[in-house]
């Protein structure tokens, strides 16, 4: 099964610490066949947009699920309680590291357990990966 996944981040190395939705950029990676491959890095277009907006508000959410068309997975240190509406498009991700780097790995060895979480469609659950995950 091929996944393109997005890992929140400001600075294009480190996983953001703030919500998913407030990152400035999404480096996407295409997973297939044991692979990570780099695809690109998106500007968060919604992120200076959503400013006003309060945590949990639904358009927040729809918003960020607008800029992200053909992402199955999202990677991020933290989700707010918008995770619940994000859940029904999205395998929500949070992972316990610093670098994008090392969320790759994180991801790529957890690849089986994404695609269960995947397949349940309205009974997804977030998943929480940390170097003890592997």
């Amino acid at each position: 099964m091929e996944l393109l996944i997005a890992f929140a981040t400001d600075d294009g190395e480190h996983i953001n610490n703030s919500h998913f939705g407030m990152a400035q950029y999404y480096r996407i990676y295409r997973f297939a066949e044991g692979t990570g491959e780099y695809v690109e890095t998106q500007k968060n277009v919604k992120y200076s947009e959503d400013e006003s907006l309060k945590h949990g508000d639904p358009e927040k959410a729809k918003a960020t699920a607008s800029a992200l068309n053909g992402i199955a997975v999202i990677v991020g240190k933290k989700f707010g309680p918008n995770i619940v509406r994000l859940l029904r498009r999205f395998v929500c991700v949070v992972v316990r590291t610093e670098r994008v780097s090392d969320a790759v790995q994180l991801i790529r060895d957890n690849m089986d357990r994404i695609e269960e979480e995947k397949n349940k469609g309205d009974e997804r659950k977030h998943i929480v990966l940390n170097t003890e995950s592997r």
